[in-house]
């Protein structure tokens, strides 16, 4: 199935990657940004990118109010810092809201996972207080921009993790998780799982930095 799928952040390495993908898999992508003159150019870098690929989506820039307007799924590619604030100025009430929000922190021993709301929340429960008509799920934490930009088809040697509350549309992220990996994302449980999730991203950055690679997460057993 095709989705109509707002990046808000979507001029960033991670929201531009992340649109990419589900471009390059048959998506329609509406790339946001505070400013809509700052989106375009970076949607026509992404549409230029897929030039002779098959089947591939319909890229667009927005503001990141008027991106969400008719998107089925909205996926929040956006710094921690001014996250509460961005999210209570978008239009999100009965939309699917995807966070792949990571709240961390860098001193001179290296990066570490903030705490949020004491140790009792997280970026992607902090959304899903914030717009309370959405249904918040948790995915593409750990997937680095600059594989999501390179030239493999599918990231085939990763898994996309997932967490959430609503099962309709913790399902509809899995499903799009095989633009990414090119399998579905792993049922990873409910929401409040994110603050497991994102502080994790710190420990990739950490393995980056000591061996010079993009590295990523892929589960075991399944």
């Amino acid at each position: 199935m095709s989705y109509r799928i707002a990046v808000i952040g979507g001029t960033g390495p991670q929201g531009k990657g992340l649109g990419y993908r589900f471009a390059r898999h048959g998506h329609t992508v509406v790339l946001g940004s505070r400013a809509a003159e700052k989106a375009v150019p970076v949607a026509a870098e992404v549409t230029e990118r897929l030039a002779g690929v098959d089947g591939a989506g319909e890229v667009t820039g927005a503001s990141n109010v008027d991106a969400c307007a008719g998107a089925d799924v909205v996926l929040l590619a956006i710094p921690y810092d001014g996250h509460d604030e961005l999210v209570a100025t978008l239009p999100l009430d009965d939309t699917i809201v995807v966070s792949c929000v990571n709240p961390l922190a860098f001193d001179k021993q290296g990066p570490s996972g903030r705490v949020v709301d004491g140790g009792e929340g997280s970026a992607a429960e902090s959304a899903q207080r914030i717009a309370a008509g959405s249904r918040v799920v948790g995915a593409f934490h750990h997937v680095s921009a600059v594989t999501l930009w390179g030239d493999a088809d599918f990231l085939d040697e990763e898994d996309i993790l997932v967490v959430g509350d609503d099962v309709e549309a913790k399902q509809v992220v899995m499903e799009l998780a095989r633009s990414v990996t090119g399998r579905d994302g792993v049922d990873a449980g409910k929401l409040r799982l994110a603050r497991q999730l994102e502080p994790l991203t710190a420990v990739l950055i950490s393995i980056n930095k000591r061996y010079k690679t993009h590295s990523g997460v892929r589960i075991s057993g399944l």
